[in-house]
């Protein structure tokens, strides 16, 4: 009997990719930080409405893409799909008191049935952030701004485009499609089968198609700028300025819709610059309406976006970036007996106090063995301690950068290694440093608690 395959379309991240996916995840996380966002992580599973009346019937995650189920209480659940609907329910749920707007970020796993290929995964991670609680211009420039500092973070600087657009209000977008359906009415014949779904489900998916033909037409139909009003154009024109006044460029693309019936106004994505159809590291858009069609009372304004992990992580590494691996071994001690086993166990303790990163060979292989695994490692340094050298209290000392040995007294060993190390790869963390103490002093006010915070 063979052991179970992973599953079509998800992967297990670990070695290289997982460094790149650490590295991803920390920029994302400082620049999220430094501009106010606190981080939100929402349930894998949500009800199967929340999706749907967010996303829209004719959507292809609801009418495709969902992992869909029932509970064995036969409550209709999914396995999220996207993450903006979900936080969206939790500020609903636990966010309405608190100082407005709400910054939050995210970075995690969804699940979509769609044809995997690379950089699009059944099992995918998305980078997020949303803006919950104000409607101002300015915040959408901002989100924007946010989202391609975290693209040149990762080494993607000069190796996207900003696309823009509106999608108006729902009544402006309203009747431009209306005017879209009847421009398309007599001409189905030119529509493939999906087109024509489309055309009657939501013809605003049009915009979206694929389809050759399709896409020729569209060229000459009704763009939604021609149906804002003073507004809804005003709001546009103040993002681009903000755009203008933040150095961002942007190119303008009244085709451009996203893939959730959400949006409103500002919408927005970052392509790759070449000609596949999928070519989108992300995006975002406005969405003030989603509040009330998840089923709240109020309508409360958002804005949010999200960046595909896979894709940045798959296309930084075709692109050659290397990034420092902060997990390198700096010594790795190789005890042969017993003894040896003895004296190196307190003095590998005594590596990792000094920000030594150090590893210990267990069991029982032999030397040839045991150099070939520190060699595939990267181990900077080995320590061989056999029969003799723990009866003298030394060791070997190999550098396996240069291929020279010497024999080092273990006495002097880390000393001698602490000369030898760059400093700036050394490891001080301890989890003690994030705690604050409270100290109760022994004598106590009546009725209060004097305390030292120690930070």
């Amino acid at each position: 009997m063979t052991p179970p395959l992973r599953v079509r379309g998800m992967q297990d991240i670990y070695g290289e990719y997982q460094r790149y996916f650490t590295f991803l995840k920390k920029v994302a996380r400082h620049e999220f930080r430094k501009n106010g966002f606190t981080r939100i992580s929402t349930p894998i599973l949500e009800h199967k409405e929340l999706i749907v009346r967010s996303a829209g019937e004719s959507s292809d995650i609801v009418s495709k893409e969902m992992y869909t189920f029932l509970d064995r209480k036969d409550r209709e659940l999914i396995l999220k799909p996207e993450s903006t609907a979900g936080v969206m329910r939790a500020y609903l749920e636990h966010m309405l008191e608190e100082p407005q707007p709400v910054y939050l970020y995210y970075i995690e796993p969804h699940f979509r049935y769609d044809r995997p290929q690379k950089g699009r995964y059944r099992q995918h991670h998305q980078v997020g952030a949303e803006i919950i609680g104000e409607v101002d211009p300015v915040i959408d420039a901002k989100s924007i701004q946010i989202g391609c500092s975290i693209l040149d973070g990762i080494g993607l600087k000069g190796q996207y485009k900003l696309k823009l657009n509106t999608l108006a209000t729902p009544k402006e977008r309203e009747k431009y499609i209306q005017e879209l359906a009847s421009f398309f009415e007599n001409k189905k014949h030119l529509l493939d089968e999906t087109d024509l779904y489309r055309l009657g489900a939501n013809p605003l998916r049009l915009l979206d198609s694929k389809n050759e033909d399709t896409r020729e037409l569209l060229k000459v139909a009704p763009k939604i700028t021609d149906f804002l009003k003073k507004d809804s154009q005003e709001y546009y024109e103040k993002v681009k300025t903000y755009l203008d006044i933040l150095g961002v460029s942007y190119e303008e693309d009244p085709l451009l819709v996203r893939g959730f019936d959400y949006y409103c106004h500002t919408v927005w994505e970052w392509v790759d610059g070449s000609d596949r159809t999928q070519n989108a590291f992300g995006g975002g858009g406005r969405y003030d309406g989603l509040s009330k069609t998840i089923g709240h009372k109020d309508a409360i304004p958002g804005v949010g976006f999200g960046l595909g992990a896979e894709r940045l992580i798959e296309t930084i590494m075709d692109n050659g970036v290397k990034l420092k691996n902060k997990d390198q071994t700096h010594i790795y001690f190789i005890q042969l007996g017993e003894e040896a086993t003895k004296l190196v166990l307190p003095l590998e303790m005594e590596a990792r106090t000094r920000g030594l990163n150090s590893l210990i060979s267990l069991g029982t292989p032999s030397l040839k063995v045991q150099m070939k695994k520190a060699n595939r490692l990267g181990a900077q340094y080995v320590a061989i301690i056999g029969i003799m050298e723990a009866k003298k209290w030394v060791c070997q000392l190999k550098d396996m950068v240069k291929g020279t040995q010497e024999e080092i007294s273990l006495d002097s060993l880390l000393d001698h290694l602490m000369t030898k190390i760059d400093m700036k790869t050394l490891d001080f963390y301890s989890p003690l440093k994030d705690f604050i103490i409270i100290e109760p002093k022994e004598i106590q006010r009546e009725g209060e608690i004097d305390v030292k915070i120690q930070m």
